[in-house]
């Protein structure tokens, strides 16, 4: 079977070819139900959906690419009949073949429409080559973006957290604020959202095929709406997101050495860029992974505490069943993030004051690799191996305990359920290995408590410090005291 394109494809020709119209062209004008069928039984169905496919370029048609000609079709040559000058009788003579394909050839080549397969997401889609570049790739996909800003377009796929299709369109077809729906609609395994939000119009389009799905999305501005809107439909009616397998990127040993997720810039957000080697992170792994991670309770009023490489890309950040956050508030410099509920919490967990001591025992908790392992809460005991950071960064902890992508922004307790630390970072060991010829061990990072709660008072967070005379218990008993306030936290979308 033909996918989409080829048959726009061979569409677009056959709209060019008289002969394709010669019965309907030389008819009276009839009634609209004649007319329709007229031209459904007597051109060719490639003609058709080409035609809709060009009017949907000179902005007169929004609906389906299926070939049948129908009250919509017909209402889209009219109106392109009677902007330029022609009569409005759903006619489609010499006259009007000509100049559609003219005004539609105008804008599409104005945009410089290409088709390209992003090779991290497999995703097969028509870009408008003349007024976006690539930026990159994100954690969920790769990014395009006007020299000015006004225009961004992102692929996405979402593969490894479990998401479905229904809860995404439940979260991303959401209005609230400033963001608007326009419309929203789902179909043969897809959805299409289409909106305004922070000054742009926006178009959302996803298909799935059981846990993987994939999809783009396409935000603009007033400046460029009279050549994106049309573009954004068209690229939505062709858009193949199974058009190919992702690949599996290698960026080199250098930019490996830490399993760093952190996702700089998506379609409604900052722009791009590479993972920075100095802010280490435990996000889940690019390509096609989309951010998550753990937090954990801070306060009675229902704040988390969790990495800023987790949370600060995110359209919407879910925090385990309790629904999605009403506030969040991210500080990079620190990576760290804080997160506001408005449901019941746990307790708060209380944070040490000042540092752990070296050789502590300490456990590890979050929710890693959700789309491997099981959904529940996951433990790992290590010690404290160091006080400080790469680099003597006194910020950070070097621990022993085993965590990996998801464990991001979980608590580090001690055996009194006391926290320590927030889990940051991995070592990757085999980039190190590749540099070193060596394969170094347990080597993990965590934010120190200290630093944590600094920034917990500069946002005035009132949380409790710790008991420092409270005794020590065993791994089963510390656990239960502090996992009833550790929550997963999942990305969904861009900001």
């Amino acid at each position: 079977m033909r996918g989409v394109t080829t048959a726009v494809l061979a569409g677009l020709l056959l709209c060019a070819a008289p002969v394709a119209v010669t019965a309907p062209a030389h008819a009276a004008p009839t009634a609209a139900q004649d007319l329709a069928a007229l031209y459904n039984e007597h051109t060719d169905l490639a003609f058709r959906t080409g035609l809709q496919h060009r009017l949907t370029w000179t902005g007169d048609y929004a609906g389906p690419f299926d070939g049948r000609i129908g009250p919509q079709t017909l209402r889209a040559v009219r109106d392109f009949q009677a902007r330029h000058g022609l009569a409005a009788d759903g006619v489609m003579d010499d006259a009007f073949l000509k100049l559609v394909i003219e005004k539609s050839d105008a804008v599409r080549d104005g945009v410089g429409f290409t088709q390209v397969t992003d090779e991290a997401t497999g995703v097969r889609l028509g870009l408008p080559g003349a007024m976006v570049s690539p930026v990159g790739e994100t954690e969920v996909g790769s990014l395009w973006r006007s020299d000015d800003g006004g225009i961004e377009i992102e692929t996405v796929r979402f593969a490894k957290e479990g998401y479905t299709l229904d809860g995404v369109f439940g979260v991303l077809s959401q209005a609230g604020g400033d963001k608007t729906i326009a419309s929203a609609e789902q179909a043969n395994g897809g959805f299409t959202i289409r909106g305004h939000e922070a000054g742009r119009d926006f178009l959302i389009r996803f298909s799935g095929r059981g846990a993987d799905l994939r999809g783009f999305s396409v935000a603009w501005d007033a400046a460029h709406a009279e050549m994106i809107g049309p573009y954004a439909q068209v690229a939505a009616r062709t858009v193949e997101p199974f058009a190919g397998e992702p690949r599996s990127g290698d960026v080199g040993p250098m930019a490996r050495l830490f399993e760093s997720g952190r996702a700089e810039g998506v379609a409604f957000g900052d722009g791009a860029s590479a993972p920075k080697a100095e802010t280490p992170s435990l996000a889940s792994p690019a390509p096609g992974f989309d951010s998550s991670g753990t937090g954990f309770v801070v306060s009675k009023d229902g704040w988390l505490l969790t990495n800023a490489h987790v949370a600060k890309a995110c359209k919407t950040v879910l925090v385990g069943d309790l629904g999605a956050a009403s506030q969040v508030v991210v500080d990079e410099d620190h990576d760290l993030a804080l997160l506001k509920v408005d449901a019941k919490v746990g307790k708060p967990l209380p944070i040490v004051a000042g540092k752990p001591r070296l050789g502590e025992d300490i456990l590890a908790l979050g929710f890693p690799l959700r789309s491997i392992l099981a959904d529940s809460l996951n433990v790992t005991r290590g010690n404290v191996s160091s006080l400080m950071g790469l680099m003597n960064d006194a910020n950070y902890l070097q621990i022993s305990a085993p965590v990996q992508p998801g464990n991001s922004g979980g608590p580090l307790v001690d055996l009194a359920g006391r926290v320590v630390g927030v889990v940051t970072a991995k070592l990757n060991a085999v980039a190190v290995a590749d540099l070193t010829g060596d394969i170094p061990q347990s080597i993990n990072f965590a934010i120190r408590p200290d630093a944590a709660a600094r920034f917990l008072e500069t946002h005035k967070v009132s949380f409790e410090t710790a008991d420092a005379s409270l005794p020590l218990e065993s791994v089963p008993d510390a656990t239960a005291k502090v996992q009833e306030s550790i929550y997963p936290v999942l990305c969904l979308g861009t900001n």
